[in-house]
């Protein structure tokens, strides 16, 4: 190569870098900008202050967007806010020495998985499946358990929460129940706990045989290998129902928060 085609070449390749790395820029820059937008001119902080609920409705209102695209974009900006305070206090918790050890930290990274394998097979499995209303609102309702972990340690002092496991494994404790899912619940069964098995295996029981089964085995990889505090055990059930019941109707235990 000669001397003027190498100075060539060093001159075009830096002009095409400039030209090429703004539109890079731009398009990573997008989403960002979309995420911004959707906040409707609000701060997280002020977005949170409201319910996921009310949320959804005021951006609904505000855009006028029909409710399942509302909810869907809605959820997602909630859904960033919420685990950006999440983050904020997992920070907190180790700048001040009270933040979880490496081992609980393990083991909740495990619980985690577990029950994003157990909510995408319900979400399938549901009957009618979930639609995209449905899955963003799933997708939210998750980000509870993460905030809830950290949160523990926030009250505890620092302190090792009591995680001791009263109930058993997750296969023998929530039977699937043949009777009609809407059956009412005996009038002795006013325990929280117990109210959230028996309708977690109402719905079990009105799957056919294999979702019964798979969405049976799924679950107990959630609460059967991990050690959960009741309040944490409770959230499980509570969330596992959402999923479960049909989108078509007001939800037993729709997102708490």
């Amino acid at each position: 190569m000669s001397t003027d085609q190498a100075n060539r070449r060093a001159l075009v390749i830096p002009l095409l870098l400039g030209m090429v790395w703004p539109v890079l820029a731009q398009t990573r820059a997008q989403p960002k900008r979309k995420a911004d937008a959707d906040r409707l001119g609000m701060t997280c902080a002020e977005i949170l202050k409201m319910s996921s609920t009310e949320w959804i409705a005021y951006f609904s209102d505000n855009t006028k967007t029909d409710l399942s695209s509302a909810t869907v974009r809605a959820a997602a900006v909630y859904g960033t806010c919420y685990q950006a305070r999440t983050d904020d206090l997992a920070r907190a918790l180790v700048r001040g020495g009270k933040g979880p050890p490496t081992a609980r930290r393990t083991d909740f990274a495990a619980f985690e998985a577990a029950l994003k394998n157990f909510t995408a097979k319900a979400l399938v499995d549901a009957d009618p499946p979930a639609d995209s209303a449905k899955q963003a609102l799933a997708a939210l309702y998750q980000d509870q358990f993460r905030y809830q972990f950290y949160q523990e340690y926030e009250v505890g002092n620092g302190k090792q929460p009591n995680t001791r496991q009263t109930q058993l494994p997750a296969e023998k404790e929530a039977q699937p129940s043949r009777s009609s899912p809407t059956a009412p619940t005996a009038p002795e069964d006013t325990d929280q706990m117990t109210r959230a098995k028996n309708r977690f295996g109402e719905l079990l029981g009105a799957l056919p045989d294999d979702k019964l089964h798979e969405l049976h085995g799924a679950f107990g990889e959630v609460l059967g290998l991990h050690p959960l505090d009741e309040p944490m055990r409770l959230a499980v059930y509570h969330y596992a129902i959402f999923l479960l019941e049909p989108s078509t109707g007001p939800s037993s235990y729709p997102p708490p928060f």
